[in-house]
């Protein structure tokens, strides 16, 4: 659980990071391809250059072969995909706060659906009292945390997207941590995720590209730390993989969910940008999210 936490507040910074480089390139997708991409970069130089790494590949084709693991099984990387795609979209709009808030809403609720359904490695675990509460507490928390932007109608729809990202984030952990599961390897999982995400982001950006023609005034900053958003997606996607068949995906939510509140929040504070510097509002909001992952603890856990 500390380090699904730690997972967590490198998820906010990442945040920070890409949405910084979508600024940069005035382009969200056109960031989000950058991040993954320099993120597969490093898994493609590591997993086939180690023996754990080949044996995985190895076992991956044998489980999609005999069936053991369905080929959508691998395709949580789209949904991986689709969050970096919004970090670059919104957070120079919304703030890392607010966008992180909205992401825990999402996330919230689909783990408890992920976690019932069975998706995951660990198995079906029912919707207890408390993790129902936990969730409703969540979406009452971003409310709270967005309510000085109702009147702000564009804001609001450009929270949407991070609620819509935080739903995938749930399933995301559930097939990688199956296919993780199945190759017996981390960075073999991680590896299918950022191959099919950077294949899903190249195919956004080249529709972009065709209706829309290339970025006005973008150009690549020279700043080394606007590259790390990559390798900080690989970081934590291979901790959530390997540790979901532990936690389930609501406890990996939930840890995950308090690293990225804090993280944010303190960020924001911290190293606020024309679009942060979060109000009491936003303030309130984070901290009913961190009861609302306390009160989604307090129930019956499964052995």
């Amino acid at each position: 659980m500390a380090l699904a936490t730690a997972g967590g507040t490198a998820v906010a910074v990442q945040s920070r990071i890409n949405g910084e480089l979508g600024v940069r390139l005035a382009d969200g997708i056109a960031a989000a391809v950058v991040s993954f991409g320099l993120g597969l970069l490093v898994l493609l130089v590591l997993v086939p250059t180690t023996a754990s790494g080949r044996r995985g590949l190895a076992a991956l084709r044998t489980a999609l072969a005999r069936g053991a693991l369905r080929p959508w099984h691998c395709l949580g990387g789209v949904c991986g995909a689709f969050l970096v795609a919004t970090q670059g979209l919104t957070i120079g709009t919304l703030g890392v706060a607010v966008f992180t808030v909205a992401v825990v809403a999402g996330q919230s609720g689909s783990s408890l659906l992920v976690d019932r359904a069975g998706v995951g490695p660990g198995g079906p675990q029912r919707v207890t009292a408390s993790r129902l509460a936990g969730a409703v507490l969540t979406v009452l928390a971003v409310l709270i945390a967005v309510g000085d932007r109702l009147g702000d109608p564009g804001a609001l729809v450009l929270a949407v997207l991070p609620l819509l990202a935080g739903v995938g984030i749930a399933w995301q952990q559930a097939v990688n941590g199956r296919v993780r599961a199945a190759a017996g390897s981390t960075m073999t999982a991680t590896l299918v995720n950022f191959v099919v995400g950077t294949a899903a982001l190249l195919a956004a950006f080249a529709v972009e590209v065709a209706v829309r023609g290339w970025p006005a005034g973008a150009a690549f900053p020279t700043e080394p730390w606007l590259y790390l958003g990559g390798p900080l997606g690989v970081s934590f996607i291979a901790l959530a993989a390997a540790l979901v068949g532990l936690t389930g995906v609501l406890l990996l939510g939930l840890a995950t969910i308090a690293g990225q509140i804090v993280g944010a929040v303190l960020l924001d504070l911290l190293l606020p940008t024309a679009a942060s510097s979060p109000g009491p509002a936003t303030l309130i909001g984070a901290a009913l999210t961190l009861v609302a992952v306390l009160v989604a603890t307090l129930g019956p856990l499964r052995r």
